[in-house]
């Protein structure tokens, strides 16, 4: 069915090409009018390959945890990446309950090889390396950098990052965190780094530094999950924020039309909605004078 469907879809561009090219005598218009018919018609919820008939599969792994989903159930829409998600979803044309979850490990979701899924979303990082192995959407969220301190400490009322200057700070290593601490913060001490982010949440707890600074939702989950008492004091852009894509199977013909909803999304406003629902409104933005 679906094949038949496809290539009745393609006779009928081929035949809109023609009647293009012959009343306006322009190469240039009708190829851009013929690609743009292609990539709408493949995008229809009819004629996209799946994983499995009538439902849509998008992975993520277990456990799935704030503030990317709640009460660890992908299921509920609730959290930034369900609610991306099935935003997505409609906007290929799946209802909520035309969707399937599926469980897969974060380092499996962009190894090489077929997927047993239609996209995954899990805060993933778009690199070149894993670029080379998978497909990636376009992306759905670029991270800023937060400040995450002891509640009531003396660097709790930050309001700027002037005020972070003379804080002993925490980043690990080889992270866009800690080249955002030297760039953005410039402090007045050398930061301490550390070899994992365990080392740098203990140094916090212990009263080490006086302040970590890591990506904002990444700070969300270490103040609700792993150290009580703590705050994020703000958030601030900088250079090298890691962008997030869903992923997809190589070279799925999936990916314009993901790619499609989430320029979609982004262009309606309701992924920047979603965005400020579950993590913008979490921490105020820090002055960067």
């Amino acid at each position: 069915m679906r094949r038949a469907r496809r290539l009745i879809a393609a006779l009928a561009l081929v035949a809109v090409a023609s009647v293009a090219l012959a009343a306006c005598g322009d190469d240039d218009d009708t190829s851009a009018a013929s690609t743009a018919a292609t990539t709408a018609t493949a995008c229809e919820r009819s004629d996209l390959d799946l994983v499995a008939d009538d439902t849509l599969t998008i992975g993520t792994d277990s456990p799935a945890f704030p503030p990317y989903f709640v009460d660890d159930d992908p299921t509920n829409g609730e959290g930034f990446e369900s609610a991306v998600a099935y935003a997505i979803a409609a906007g290929l044309g799946f209802a909520p309950d035309e969707v399937t979850w599926a469980v897969v490990p974060f380092n499996s979701s962009y190894a090489p090889g077929p997927k047993d899924f239609d996209f995954d979303i899990n805060q993933i990082s778009i690199t070149p390396e894993r670029a080379g192995q998978v497909d990636f959407s376009e992306p759905y969220y670029t991270t800023p950098q937060a400040v995450l301190v002891a509640a009531g400490s003396d660097y709790a009322g930050a309001t700027s990052v002037a005020e972070l200057k003379d804080a002993k700070i925490g980043v690990q290593v080889g992270t866009t965190s800690l080249d955002a601490v030297t760039s953005v913060i410039g402090p007045s001490s050398e930061p301490q780094v550390f070899n994992d982010s365990n080392d740098t949440v203990r140094a916090l707890k212990n009263g080490q530094v006086d302040a970590i600074v890591t990506d904002l939702p990444t700070a969300i989950y270490l103040r609700d999950v792993e150290i009580e008492g703590s705050e994020v004091v703000g958030q601030f852009s900088a250079p090298g924020g890691d962008d997030w894509g869903v992923v997809l199977a190589k070279d799925s013909a999936l990916t314009p039309c993901v790619s499609s909803a989430v320029s979609a999304l982004r262009e309606s406003g309701e992924l920047a909605a979603i965005t400020e629902q579950w993590i913008g409104a979490e921490a105020p933005e820090l002055d960067l004078e």
